[in-house]
């Protein structure tokens, strides 16, 4: 069984960051189930293992927060849902790669439901929406913008962090860094794309997909 958790307000990363690794050890240790955990933080700024401090280009913006998941810079405030998971990856066969698939499958079908085809592309963390109303990229690609965010640590075989989904942030808040170290390519959100999505729409795909893509699995 996987217990689902919505917060609602804003929590601090400190507080969250507390909460995973609690929960990630009582998984670990057998005495709780998993967790999916469904929430939004203030605005802040979190560092992944590959992250370039040339990257945060606006350091003293909002709060910065160092952190040993998987990926570089990403941005986090209100309008985004932020998908805390923390699974048992070792009772899931022990495949990292497979595990962080199936995530990114996760988020590609719960797009769909909204009618939007989201892309992975090699090299590329996160999800993407191709924007060919826009004009092309600089070395003449179809635009492309992000849409949503994957990183993971695990712990004993025990997955926490996650993913964040744009619904309707404020977007000029991703300008002070480098999300994910791309400059090619911008962010967007549910709302940016025109579609009136609300945050408990999103959560009731997400639950749908997940049972989809993980217990299918």
């Amino acid at each position: 069984m996987v217990e689902w958790i919505t917060t609602d307000g804003l929590t601090s990363y400190e507080d969250a960051l507390q909460f995973m690794e609690d929960r990630a050890a009582k998984i670990a240790a057998g005495e709780a189930e998993e967790c999916i955990w469904l929430i939004e933080h203030p605005p802040l700024y979190t560092a992944g293992t590959s992250a370039k401090r040339e990257d945060l280009t606006d350091p003293d913006r909002f709060p910065v927060y160092d952190t040993r998941r998987g990926g570089q810079y990403t941005y986090h405030g209100p309008g985004q849902r932020v998908v805390y998971v923390m699974l048992d990856v070792g009772k899931r066969g022990k495949d990292v790669r497979r595990f962080v698939e199936m995530l990114e499958e996760w988020v590609i079908a719960t797009l769909g439901e909204f009618n939007l085809n989201g892309h992975i592309r090699e090299g590329r963390v996160g999800v993407w929406i191709e924007r060919p109303d826009r004009p092309k990229t600089i070395t003449g690609k179809v635009a492309e913008d992000k849409i949503a965010a994957i990183g993971i640590r695990l712990r004993k075989w025990v997955s926490f962090h996650g993913i964040s989904i744009n619904v309707e942030p404020e977007l000029e808040h991703f300008t002070g860094i480098v999300p994910c170290g791309i400059t090619e390519y911008g962010v967007t959100s549910l709302v940016d794309l025109g579609l009136p999505v609300t945050m408990d729409d999103l959560d009731v795909a997400l639950r749908r997909q997940f049972d989809e893509v993980f217990n299918q699995a």
